[in-house]
């Protein structure tokens, strides 16, 4: 049968959905766990991007064996050349170059002309070649790009050296008939490209990423590029579940198969879904939580009958199995090992026996453990493995609020050995402890981080369940910092958070004022867009 390669970008333009953050340690742990996923090719950041995305290609090239590893680079030496230096150590990699060819990109925001853009990729794609064998290329915003012109930037790609050509449907804007027709016009009018990789990049602006991307399978394109959930800029990329599992549930109508454990499907969504902060939606098809549930009373009596009756595929099949592991304080590191595995963690023993001791802390305080609690622990443990300085941390925090009186707050922090104390109100305990640390940061860092984003979530059912709270600060550059925390209490739970974003964004700022007298690369009518801290 013919086989499909699936190309993860969970770990670059799945990060680039907003509100998404993943520190060095979550990016591995995602890593590890696409790996054993099955996927073939991991984008594992843009390495221009950030010191960060440099050191998360770096160490997830560095460690994996299986799969080929990419790094992302626009048209320019100093991106390949990064991605080169990120790479060196994979056991495979691949470059994967991009430049814009729509008219719209050339003229608002390269400002080059045809014959530069075309000069750009042939050079882009030969320095990348000095670099790896494996060299991919896309035309940026193809799907509405002069469909001669893309293809004359393609086959010169080819002739420089590009084993992959990738369709990138940027802004999610084809309708499969669309996309389908332009992979065959490809594959019609650059006949080099029979003899290299086809792949496809859909956006789900429209919402039709997934149907785009299997109609240009159908086209010749064997390489499909998805993320987990779905996750990505704007609405998101197509989904990385749900082509899998059209494939296979319909081998009779695409006649493909892929080389994805579908069983790891349930584990790898929740994962990323814990570490993104991002919920999988309830109705979500293949790993939404309502995907194996039935309520109506006909649905019921007909899966009693034969699961059948009402569901295509076994929730076993996507490795959902209903189970949920009480654990309890006298629990030991292997039974916590033993879920964390199950659900895409790959821990060490320190790290592990870190989340042994919140559970029995946990348990210690009358409080049943469940296989989420456990999970929440181990996010909030890989959450605090960021190398990051702590320049703050949290020395006291008082609440009031009632019934008739406005609520307040009072936090102690320790910035540098110094104690500065911050008083805030509020319409709740929450939002006037937000005030409180707010106080204290504007009066020592100035006005720049905003809170734009607070998640509060009951991890497990009952009055006594453990408190996940999710923030995001944002500043003035349109940098985000995500915080996460895990308490009983939901007010430390919320503080906790903040503390942890807010640490985030200061050391964020340090770096910048030390780089900030140093060389900065200049923008040139060459270059694409500046890289933000999101990446492309």
């Amino acid at each position: 049968m013919r086989k499909i390669k699936i190309f993860d970008t969970t770990l670059r333009d799945g990060e680039q959905s907003p509100g998404a953050s993943l520190n060095v340690e979550e990016k591995l742990v995602i890593a590890r766990q696409l790996e054993r996923l099955g996927v073939d090719v991991i984008e594992a950041g843009f390495p221009i991007s950030s010191p960060g995305d440099f050191e998360s290609v770096k160490l997830i090239a560095e460690s994996l064996d299986g799969p080929t590893i990419c790094g992302l680079a626009r048209a320019r030496k100093e991106d390949i050349e990064a991605a080169g230096q990120a790479l060196e150590k994979a056991a495979s990699s691949r470059i994967h170059v991009f430049i814009a060819t729509s008219n719209l990109h050339m003229d608002k925001k390269l400002k080059m002309s045809r014959e530069e853009v075309l000069k750009m990729a042939v050079n882009s794609v030969e320095l990348a070649r000095q670099f790896t064998d494996d060299v991919e290329f896309s035309p940026e915003d193809a799907s509405r790009s002069d469909m001669d012109f893309m293809c004359d930037v393609i086959e010169a790609a080819i002739n420089a050296g590009a084993t992959t050509i990738n369709i990138p449907d940027t802004v999610g804007y084809a309708m499969p008939i669309e996309i389908g027709e332009r992979v065959r016009y490809v594959k019609e009018k650059v006949p080099a490209s029979n003899d290299i990789m086809l792949s496809i990049h859909c956006h789900n602006d429209l919402g039709v990423a997934v149907a785009n991307s299997l109609s240009a399978m159908q086209a010749g394109c064997d390489q499909i590029e998805c993320t987990i959930n779905g996750i990505g800029e704007r609405a998101g990329n197509a989904s990385l579940e749900e082509i899998v599992m059209a494939l296979k549930m319909r081998q009779d109508v695409y006649e493909v198969e892929t080389g994805i454990n579908t069983e790891e499907l349930w584990s790898t969504s929740r994962l990323v879904s814990n570490l993104t902060g991002i919920e999988v939606q309830r109705n979500k098809a293949i790993v939404g939580e309502n995907a194996f549930a039935h309520e109506a009373g006909i649905h019921q009596h007909g899966v009693i009958s034969d699961r059948r009756t009402y569901e295509i595929m076994s929730a076993k099949s996507v490795g959902w199995h209903g189970t949920q592991l009480v654990i309890g304080k006298h629990s030991g590191v292997h039974a916590i090992e033993k879920i964390l595995e199950r659900r895409g963690y790959d821990l060490n023993r320190e790290q592990l026996h870190e989340v042994r001791t919140r559970v029995k802390d946990a348990a210690d305080r009358e409080k049943s453990i469940e296989e989420e609690d456990v999970v929440a622990f181990a996010t909030e443990v890989l959450n605090e493995l960021d190398s990051e300085e702590q320049v703050l941390s949290l020395e006291e925090v008082s609440v009031m609020t009632g019934n008739g009186f406005t609520a307040s707050a009072t936090i102690k922090l320790k910035i540098n050995e110094e104690e500065l104390i911050g008083t805030g109100t509020g319409v709740g305990p929450v939002d006037a402890s937000s005030h409180a640390l707010q106080e204290i940061l504007s009066a020592h860092f100035g006005p720049e981080l905003e809170l734009s984003d607070y998640g509060l979530k009951a991890i497990t059912g009952g009055t006594n369940a453990l408190a996940h709270a999710h923030i995001q600060f944002t500043d003035q550059s349109e940098n985000r910092f995500r915080g996460d925390a895990v308490d009983k209490d939901v007010i430390l739970a919320s503080v906790h958070a903040m503390i942890k974003g807010a640490n985030r964004a200061l050391n964020h700022r340090i770096r910048h004022e030390k780089t900030a007298g140093g060389e900065k690369s200049s923008s040139s009518p060459e270059s694409e867009s500046e890289p933000q801290n999101t990446a492309k």
